[in-house]
């Protein structure tokens, strides 16, 4: 990438252009730049409809947290030492 624009945007020191030399790795040639990059869009997932329907999904979500509660209020109820 040709970090031009960036280095200048920041506003280095003296020594920092100084150091510059000794990390510059090369010139770019503007003209094998392309004029306009083309635009590739992003490759999507496959189309994979879900076949549970939302609701039991929901109902699920909300019924196993109360489950375990139950559980463990039972197992409490009966390891309880009177």
């Amino acid at each position: 990438k040709d970090a031009t624009n960036d280095f200048e945007d920041v506003g280095h020191s003296k020594a920092a252009r100084d150091m510059m030399a000794k990390y510059c790795i090369g010139k770019i040639d503007v003209s094998t730049i392309p004029l306009k990059r083309t635009y590739v869009p992003a490759k999507q997932a496959p189309y994979n409809p879900d076949k549970t329907p939302e609701f039991v999904i929901k109902i699920l979500q909300f019924l196993v947290p109360l489950l375990i509660l139950a559980l463990a209020v039972a197992v409490r109820y009966y390891t309880k030492s009177s």
